[in-house]
């Protein structure tokens, strides 16, 4: 009998100034024109602060030096399906941040830290605000 797999992602909060990076995303098929984090699935075989330096230069062409990321949060999902999204915080990096993926992402900016737009993904907002808090898990989507 095969056993239940859950998906997991990464999701990087980049931090300057009291201001949380945001690109909102086009052409994925998933939450198009809504804001989101620099984000992406964990391969096989990756560690999850791995995947979190490698997702963040593919989207964002910059380097973290691993000592400067730090896991702020899981959160356990559901959605189309059951994820488990792990949370990472940084406030420092190597490069200028650019949109290095302008096929999924049509814009790339630094938000207010207490003010997000209307149409930031639910979850990512949610797990924001724990980071914020101090919470490092939470469960999303799940009936209550």
């Amino acid at each position: 009998m095969e056993r239940f797999k859950l998906i997991s992602s990464v999701h990087l909060f980049l931090i300057s100034d009291r201001r949380l990076l945001l690109l909102r995303r086009c052409n994925t098929g998933y939450e198009d024109g809504s804001y989101s984090v620099p984000a992406g699935h964990i391969e096989q075989g990756e560690p999850v602060t791995a995947a979190a330096l490698r997702e963040v230069r593919e989207e964002c062409g910059i380097d973290i030096a691993g000592e400067d990321l730090q896991v702020v949060g899981v959160m356990h999902r559901r959605s189309d399906q059951e994820r488990i999204d792990f949370f990472l915080a940084a406030t420092q990096w190597k490069g200028e941040i650019s949109n290095c993926e302008p096929d999924k992402c049509d814009d790339l900016r630094w938000w207010p830290i207490d003010r997000f737009p209307q149409n930031i993904i639910p979850y990512v907002k949610f797990a924001w605000e724990n980071y914020r808090r101090g919470l490092w898990f939470s469960e999303f989507g799940w009936p209550s």
